[in-house]
């Protein structure tokens, strides 16, 4: 990881060991397996590929596996942590963790199950203090699934949000 970002390049992509370079998540919990593009501060696209081994399929639903909402909000979060993260100092990315601070107008359009790959794309709309505020869409061979404003805070890891 370098020490900083050009704020001026656009990214290219980050694979899943990188990935974890930023995001704390792990097994189960880690829901963005590539970075496809990114623009500093401005837009990402990632994507997860939705599997029948996921552990939520065996009660969400027995017989009609489908991704939990909540979860799908999770994954657009976690790729708009690139927004943020990517580009700051190696040491605040080690030292600091990204926490919902809120979630607006949530949709849900069309449901998620295995097999599928699920593309996020997350564009930063503002930034105040250590507040980020973000539109993230999901979707699924071009169709929405779902989409959201989130609110995300960056804050040093042990400090309540």
């Amino acid at each position: 990881m370098t020490e900083s970002a050009n704020p001026d390049a656009a990214c290219g992509v980050l694979n899943i060991n990188e990935i974890m370079k930023f995001l704390p998540h792990r097994y189960p919990f880690l829901m963005v397996d590539r970075v496809v593009s990114m623009t500093y501060r401005q837009k990402v696209s990632a994507y997860k590929n939705v599997s029948i081994n996921e552990p939520f399929f065996q009660g969400h639903f027995p017989g009609l596996p489908l991704m939990p909402g909540v979860l799908i909000v999770e994954a657009l979060a976690q790729a708009g942590a690139f927004l943020i993260l990517h580009g700051l100092p190696a040491d605040t990315v080690r030292n600091s963790v990204f926490l919902f601070a809120g979630i607006e107008g949530v949709r849900f359009r069309k449901p998620v199950v295995p097999g599928d790959r699920l593309d996020l794309e997350c564009e930063l709309l503002k930034q105040k203090m250590r507040l980020w505020k973000m539109r993230g869409t999901a979707s699924v061979d071009g169709v929405p699934a779902a989409e959201a404003v989130l609110t995300a805070a960056v804050v040093p890891r042990g400090e309540p949000a």
